[in-house]
């Protein structure tokens, strides 16, 4: 089982985005009435009561009135706009809001007078709508008004990274989490746009580690079998600081078998639960004095079939009496930032189910081991007792190593 990976690279970021410039168009058969503070115009139009040609008998009720949210020529239209258009007098036949980008579908509302974009805009963009509406009087008009979005440089654009992956298939214990690019100032306004439905329905919230990402977790460790879907609809939303969130994205993913390793690092023992019986029971070897292995719980972050390990990415450095650097340590998964992994170490194999002697990890021989990495995924959960040496809320993935209503205090809402 591999483990997998976000791209190393974004998809193409979008050209640059204004502050909200919400001018109205209020259309007449073809006359325009533009509507600013302290700017009017008008023009006599056939068809129109008081202007020349006026068919006699003719009513307001006759003709219908087109009104948009951004008007024509407009110039950086900030890019959290949302498009309506509104008929009066009559009902909207057609919408269409266009750029070199594609098109923006919308919802037409039930007595047809009003249309929503369902989207937000794109930045540095040349927008065009095209509305056709018909009055009471039967009659077809039609209206065409184009405007510009702003431009935004990609240090104005946050994009969000999602994990899982769209697709994969997760333990129980798996948080779902949203890496920012550029910090998010105003936490709130987008914690607002992320939803999490799973089905079964779970209960769960937000929390934020920093700026830069937040995570959420269900109360309880997710049901396996569940399906997941988690949408990021940030596109076009201002994120503070003249920020704005730069692509919306949707994944989803399956929970898997509930495999749960309980590791006792007083007994020297690893026991592998799934689906709440016990599989297996195994000889380990955790942290020895002054390197204990962290009790708490912890969820596994990668899998590695051969990696290598370097005390100095655990600040030790060569020529320090503990220093090590091993290449190619089989059946490694990773459960801490800091550097704890589930391993092979079958140089400990005398002192497996005796003593800890390593710095931290949790080593077995390497069959055991390669049994452990066969029967595990990304999520899944590896609980320690046995030391006092705690797991830190932000060391790996260590989301449940809080009450939830201590978790629920990290959600900006």
């Amino acid at each position: 089982m591999s483990t997998p990976t976000e791209p190393s690279g974004h998809p193409a970021r979008r050209p640059p985005r204004v502050r909200p410039q919400l001018s109205r168009i209020l259309v007449g058969v073809a006359a325009l009435a533009l509507v600013a503070p302290g700017l009017s115009s008008c023009e006599s139009v056939p068809g129109i009561p008081g202007g020349a040609g006026t068919p006699e008998g003719a009513t307001v009720d006759e003709r219908v009135r087109i009104r948009t949210s951004v008007g024509d020529g407009a110039e950086e239209v900030a890019v959290s706009h949302v498009v309506e258009v509104e008929a009066r007098g009559g009902s909207l036949l057609k919408v269409r809001l266009v750029s070199a980008a594609g098109e923006i579908s919308g919802s037409l509302s039930d007595d047809g007078t009003r249309w929503v974009a369902g989207d937000r805009l794109e930045p540095g963009s040349t927008y065009t709508t095209r509305v056709v509406a018909e009055g009471s009087d039967g009659q077809r008009r039609r209206v065409t008004r184009s405007f510009r979005t702003i431009d935004l440089s990609l240090s104005e654009q946050t994009f969000a990274s999602v994990a899982p992956l769209d697709g994969e298939t997760v333990g129980v214990g798996m948080p779902v989490v949203v890496t920012f690019d550029i910090p998010v100032s105003d936490r709130a306004t987008f914690e607002r746009q992320l939803t999490v439905t799973s089905v079964p329905q779970q209960a769960g919230t937000w929390h934020w580690v920093n700026d830069s990402e937040v995570h959420y977790r269900p109360k309880r460790y997710w049901r396996a079998g569940s399906d997941v879907t988690v949408d990021v609809d940030i596109n076009g939303v201002p994120a503070g600081g003249g920020v704005y969130g730069q692509e919306s994205r949707s994944i989803s993913f399956t929970v898997g078998d509930e495999v749960i390793h309980r590791v006792e690092v007083g007994r020297h023992r690893l026991r592998t639960f799934i689906n709440g019986d016990l599989a297996r029971t195994l000889p380990i070897s955790a942290g020895k004095a002054g390197f204990e292995t962290r009790s708490g719980t912890k969820v596994i972050m990668e899998k590695h079939r051969r990696r290598t390990m370097d005390a100095a990415t655990t600040g030790i450095s060569p020529g320090h009496p503990e220093y090590y650097n091993i290449e190619n340590v089989e059946y490694a998964l990773r459960v801490t930032h800091s550097g704890e992994f589930l391993h092979a170490a079958p140089w400990s194999a005398g002192s497996q189910g005796s003593a800890n002697v390593s710095h931290g990890c949790v080593g077995m021989s390497t069959a055991d081991a390669r049994w452990v990495y066969e029967n595990s995924r990304r999520g899944d959960v590896v609980e320690v007792t046995g030391t006092d040496r705690r797991m830190d809320l932000y060391n790996g993935w260590g989301d449940w190593n809080a009450s939830y209503a201590e978790y629920r205090s990290g959600s900006a809402l």
